[in-house]
């Protein structure tokens, strides 16, 4: 039977204490990867995670870093490949959070952290990873984009800004490392069920999910489901791609 099966790699997830990077993190595992954790500023729940991978029998390791600084992700990487070694796949997870509000009282902040937090975490992680894949014959590059960078919804533009800069860079990425069997591809959730919506009781949303052709939101098990996927042989053939994994509510024209 097909299956994935990702034993004997190691995976990386930037924002793996998130909402959403923790299922990541959690769906690699049970394909068989180690997984380095990354966290910025919430250890005790990069440890419990930790924790819990390794009750699954992998390797895990917690590892802190500022996604905006070269330094900071070099420095990770050294101490990702000296606990768990080579690092096979890379998602980039991470993002910093902004005001929700019209270009007109967006500010420079706001567009700066979006800069910072998809464009240049997206260019560290492949100066700080890519050149060990193409020693080593291959690896996966996965980017968590968005829905949002095809709709340009109004008070979305610091986020939509990042996330289209990031598409750029992961796009022409794909181009440059292609030869060396480096895959280089872009998860975009939409809007996502996640713990805590099943906390608060808020999985349903009636105006959005009416306009979804799955009629439905999709769930963090879903997003992981498509990275795991990505990062397995089975996708073996596909690069430079931007995966919509929101039922149908965006779709990329060809």
């Amino acid at each position: 039977m097909i299956g994935i099966d990702l034993n004997g790699r190691t995976a990386l997830v930037t924002g793996a204490t998130g909402e959403l990077g923790r299922v990541m993190a959690r769906t690699l595992a049970a394909a068989g990867a180690d997984v380095a954790v990354h966290y910025n500023t919430n250890g005790a729940k990069a440890q419990e995670l930790v924790a819990e991978i390794e009750g699954m029998g992998r390797r895990a390791v917690a590892v802190q870093a500022d996604i905006t600084k070269l330094d900071s992700i070099l420095a990770m990487r050294d101490a990702v490949t000296a606990e768990l070694g080579h690092v096979h796949i890379v998602v980039a997870n991470a993002v910093i959070q902004y005001q929700w509000t019209s270009v007109l009282e967006q500010s420079e902040d706001d567009y700066r952290s979006q800069f910072e937090s998809c464009v240049l975490q997206s260019v560290h992680l492949a100066k700080a990873f890519v050149p060990a894949m193409i020693e080593q014959g291959g690896g996966r590059m996965i980017g968590i984009n968005t829905e949002c960078a095809m709709q340009n919804f109004e008070t979305q533009s610091a986020y939509v800004a990042g996330k289209r800069g990031m598409d750029g860079v992961y796009r022409i990425l794909a181009k440059e490392v292609g030869p060396h069997q480096i895959t280089v591809n872009q998860i975009a959730p939409g809007w996502t069920i996640s713990e805590r919506d099943r906390t608060n009781g808020t999985e349903r949303s009636e105006g959005y999910d009416s306009r979804v052709p799955l009629k439905r939101r999709g769930t963090d098990q879903d997003i992981a489901n498509a990275v795991a996927f990505i990062a397995s042989d089975l996708a073996g053939f596909i690069t430079g791609t931007y995966i919509p994994v929101c039922g149908g509510n965006v779709m990329p024209a060809i």
